[in-house]
């Protein structure tokens, strides 16, 4: 009897810690679980499940720490145990069918989301680079990702902004880039396209840009639009390095102003409110 009560205790252990799971904190306020974490190159890459395929890669300079998460385990539901029954000798039991499990949506990898990246921005004419730009920024290419003010998916569409664009499941990486991207498409026309108030709308809401008449004086908006054009930089610059070897111009013109980050951000005083 004592033997078998050592089991089952080691048992128990073991089951504790099969489930034990951490919490990458990104610097967005957004939380990723994650079963074990590896380092490859410039990327940490969260494993979300025990196959070697369920992972993503998010920047390592965009975590911000590591947690273990304290949250339980779910709990199977219990049924009500019944005597057992005896089977004849010679047959053996019948086998129990199991309940299916129920699909989740699937982790996309980076190759794939390309694509989706590639059509949305074809369709809507808009680059990719800027796409994927407000993607890294917005989630960490995080397709589950849900922020504190309830925004969801790959680039954070709040639900009433993801009900109008006919977004049903900001979950599902295609309609939610597809969607995020045509709401962008229509910032751009409504600012003529002035990249700097899009992005600011796309944050912070195109009714802060109306009140302030312009970028709104949200820490959080001017540290967002300098992120992304920062990176849209970083990748054009990837692409054509000779970019970074022409000299810039003595002097800018009222309308290359006014698409400058850096010149038209004002000071910090308030928070924005997404």
């Amino acid at each position: 009897m004592e033997r078998y009560l050592k089991l089952v205790v080691l048992l128990l252990a073991a089951s504790a810690l099969a489930h034990a799971a951490d919490l990458a904190i990104l610097r967005n306020g957004n939380s990723i679980r994650h079963e074990r974490r590896q380092v490859v190159g410039a990327v940490t890459r969260l494993y979300l499940s025990d196959t070697a395929s369920g992972y993503i890669e998010i920047p390592t300079g965009e975590i911000e720490r590591f947690e273990v998460d304290a949250a339980p385990p779910p709990i199977p539901p219990t049924t009500a145990r019944t005597a057992p029954q005896l089977q004849p000798v010679g047959l053996m039991p019948q086998p129990v069918a199991r309940p299916q499990a129920v699909p989740t949506q699937p982790v996309l990898d980076r190759a794939a989301l390309g694509k989706l990246v590639n059509g949305a921005g074809e369709q809507n004419q808009i680059d990719p680079d800027f796409i994927n730009s407000v993607i890294r920024a917005e989630s960490g290419f995080n397709s589950r990702a849900v922020s504190k003010k309830g925004a969801q998916g790959l680039m954070q569409l709040m639900p009433q902004t993801a009900s109008q664009l006919g977004v049903t499941n900001s979950f599902d990486p295609k309609a939610n880039v597809e969607g995020g991207t045509k709401y962008l498409r229509e910032l751009l026309e409504k600012y003529n396209y002035d990249v700097v108030k899009t992005l600011a709308a796309y944050n912070a809401g195109p009714q802060r840009v109306e009140q302030y008449h312009g970028v709104p004086p949200y820490y959080e908006t001017r540290a967002y639009i300098a992120r992304i054009i920062r990176e849209f930089n970083r990748q054009k610059l990837a692409k054509n390095p000779a970019l970074a070897k022409k000299s810039p111009p003595a002097k800018q013109t009222s309308s290359q102003k006014k698409t400058s980050a850096s010149r038209s951000l004002p000071p910090a005083t308030e928070r924005a409110s997404r």
